[in-house]
């Protein structure tokens, strides 16, 4: 298999980026029922899904496709994301130690006790291979969106999907044709995000000018973006990360991938 390809320009890499969208309002047939991609597309992203980079050639990750309509209204529920249910494709992007398990019980071998490993590089190859899927989708003209809300319903997923222990979920994935239109994302200024040689400790003066700058992300409603109060109702006292945090623990606990005595509320 040859490995030349045609090289892009910076210039193009930068437009396919920013052309990069979070979308949840999906093009659907004129019923509101979900247009499904068709079949070349669908093997195309998950191609390159498959392609993904992978610690110790072990591929710790499964995708969970959602296709039964009654399944993605449970998972809309679960997550408290209704686009899941309109989306052209959706999946349940998860960590995956079961398999890797298996295939050494099967060969022979005797599985090891790991879990903290288990889940550093399985979440890793998870979103690798997500990203992946989702990069493949916007180069034939879809876009997605990373539903961080399992969380909201994460014991329940794990039931509906009959999930074994050593499986995870991570994220639900959502692709298709937008029916929105998204405004441009600012991103924290790139001397707070990318370190050369060592990590560089933001001043105040620097965190308060990256915080005017990410202001428009969290504008709501015509009304104007403050991204602190936003961080703050996600990972302040109170936030609901902090409500979460049980919820993940008890879910490692149940798929065996808690460390002993880190399974604790």
């Amino acid at each position: 298999m040859s490995l030349s390809r045609t090289p892009q320009t910076p210039a193009d890499v930068r437009a396919f980026y920013d052309a990069h969208r979070t979308v949840r309002q999906y093009v659907t047939a004129p019923d509101g029922s979900p247009i499904p991609l068709p079949d070349d597309h669908l093997d195309a992203v998950l191609h390159a899904a498959q392609r993904a980079p992978t610690d110790a050639t072990a591929q710790l990750y499964s995708l969970v496709r959602i296709t039964r309509p009654e399944l993605r209204a449970r998972l809309v529920e679960l997550t408290t994301n209704a686009h899941i249910a309109t989306a052209s494709e959706a999946f349940v992007v998860c960590a995956d130690v079961h398999r890797v398990s298996r295939v050494l019980e099967v060969t022979g071998q005797q599985p090891g006790e790991w879990p903290a490993i288990a889940v550093h590089f399985g979440l890793g190859d998870a979103v690798m291979a997500g990203t992946n899927l989702l990069t493949a989708a916007e180069m034939l003209g879809y876009q997605g969106c990373w539903i961080g809300g399992v969380m909201n319903g994460l014991d329940g997923i794990i039931t509906a999907l009959a999930l074994p222990a050593g499986v995870l979920p991570f994220a639900a994935l959502t692709i298709g044709r937008s029916a929105e239109d998204t405004p441009y994302r600012p991103r924290v200024p790139r001397p707070l995000v990318i370190h050369t040689d060592a990590y560089h400790v933001a001043t105040d003066q620097e965190l308060r000018g990256a915080v005017e700058i990410m202001n428009p992300i969290a504008a709501r409603g015509g009304q104007p973006g403050d991204w602190a109060r936003l961080l703050n109702a996600y990972f302040g006292t109170g936030g609901s990360m902090g409500t979460r945090e049980p919820v993940l623990r008890a879910a490692l606990a149940r798929q065996g991938l808690a460390a002993p005595g880190s399974a604790g509320t």
